[in-house]
């Protein structure tokens, strides 16, 4: 993987995330493939990284306590209706998954229906499983930048996700992204419910939106 060893490292602002570390390969080569990049990963598990679908790679800043501590408290709400829903699989921040436009993302939060996660064959399933989510959660820390994370939504909907929370405790907001429809923003909701896409499915925000 002689491409990775000699990276150009750029600390600047992008369209992807202003407080992210960049990547970028040297002239030769413009993008990783997706075992290479699934090994670059693998060498640098305490590093959250993901891949435009230009080939950047985007290393992102860890998280705050406080961040940390809501990332938790979603993901333990949002696990016990995947249990008693059982008709998908939940995935927590460290899951890369391989979007139908070639990006490598890592959601905050993501849901697969059953069936489409068993039509995958195992071996994919292993790496960086190529499917978009069909609900994802982005929750907004200190350090990012809200723009790069509407984008990343967009990009989600674009590629075949059903639903989509932008989760904002910077501004008291949630962002809710759905196919074919404009974005709807709730400002300093109690509650969220995932209803229709996810029947039953209802998130107490207290200790996450605060």
């Amino acid at each position: 993987m002689s491409a990775v060893l000699s990276p150009q490292i750029k600390p600047r602002a992008t369209p992807h995330d202003s407080n992210a570390l960049v990547i970028q390969l040297g002239p030769l080569r413009r993008k990783l493939t997706n075992d290479e990049f699934f090994e670059f990963c693998q060498r640098n598990r305490d590093l959250r990284i993901e891949m435009t679908k230009e080939g950047e790679m985007i290393i992102m800043m860890p998280t705050g306590s406080e961040g940390g501590n809501r990332n938790f408290s979603l993901a333990v709400e949002f696990g016990v209706w995947v249990k008693a829903d059982g008709t998908g699989l939940g995935f927590d921040s460290s899951t890369g998954f391989t979007l139908p436009n070639g990006a490598k993302r890592s959601p905050d939060l993501a849901w697969v229906r059953k069936d489409r996660w068993e039509a995958i064959p195992k071996k994919q399933r292993k790496k960086f499983a190529p499917i978009c989510p069909d609900f994802v959660v982005e929750l907004r820390s200190e350090t990012d930048d809200l723009k790069p994370l509407q984008a990343k939504m967009e990009e989600y909907i674009a590629n075949g996700a059903e639903l989509g929370w932008l989760i904002d405790p910077l501004e008291k907001k949630v962002h809710i992204y759905r196919p074919n429809a404009r974005v709807k923003i709730l400002n300093r909701p109690k509650t969220l419910s995932g209803e229709p896409q996810l029947k039953g499915l209802k998130l107490n925000l207290a200790g996450i939106l605060e």
